[in-house]
């Protein structure tokens, strides 16, 4: 009899166990899937912004078309990319393409003097600081989701409760680039 209550015991431990790991894992998956809809906003407002942005340079550097082309076939790549790694991807090259189009920028001072051209750039660049902080926000929960999968005894359960690790959202910013010489 003690023996039917011993089993029963520690069956009760792991049933207890295997729910509390399963409900810390979902939550987990759940800020983390969170967190990437708050980059998704964030880079959805920094779609906006780049029309806009294009058709200000457009304006005062007509024929700079190969620019102007790139970043916004960057953009719709971006904005057609799926999964983490290829969306990182795509917005690494629209990163560069922006690069591009500021270096153009610098060789317009009329283009620089714009109010309007000030204003998109300083909207861009406060929407870049936001895709930043979403994505420091994603991947930290990221790793601490990857972290609990790969720790025992979670990762003895974590798979057959169909869990698995997620990729980390890395871009470069715009800052941390050089700006490339443009001469004419």
């Amino acid at each position: 009899m003690n023996t039917l209550f011993f089993f029963l015991g520690a069956a009760g431990l792991i049933v207890f166990w295997v729910i509390f790991t399963y409900n810390g894992l979902v939550a987990l998956r759940n800020r983390a899937k969170e967190a990437f809809s708050d980059i998704d906003v964030q880079l959805k407002r920094r779609y906006n912004l780049i029309p806009n942005l294009i058709e200000t340079v457009k304006g005062y550097a007509a024929h700079e078309k190969n620019v102007l082309r790139e970043v916004t076939e960057a953009r719709a790549q971006a904005m057609t990319a799926q999964g983490t790694e290829q969306r990182a991807t795509a917005e690494n090259m629209l990163t560069e393409s922006l690069k591009h189009l500021f270096a153009v920028a610098e060789s317009y001072p009329n283009l620089k003097a714009s109010t309007n051209f000030l204003e998109l750039q300083r909207e861009l660049r406060d929407t870049e600081d936001k895709v930043q902080a979403s994505r420091r926000f994603y991947n930290r929960n990221v790793m601490a989701l990857n972290t609990k999968l790969e720790s025992f005894p979670v990762n003895a359960a974590a798979g057959p409760l169909g869990f698995a690790a997620m990729a980390f959202f890395e871009i470069e910013e715009l800052s941390e680039r050089e700006l490339p010489q443009v001469k004419f």
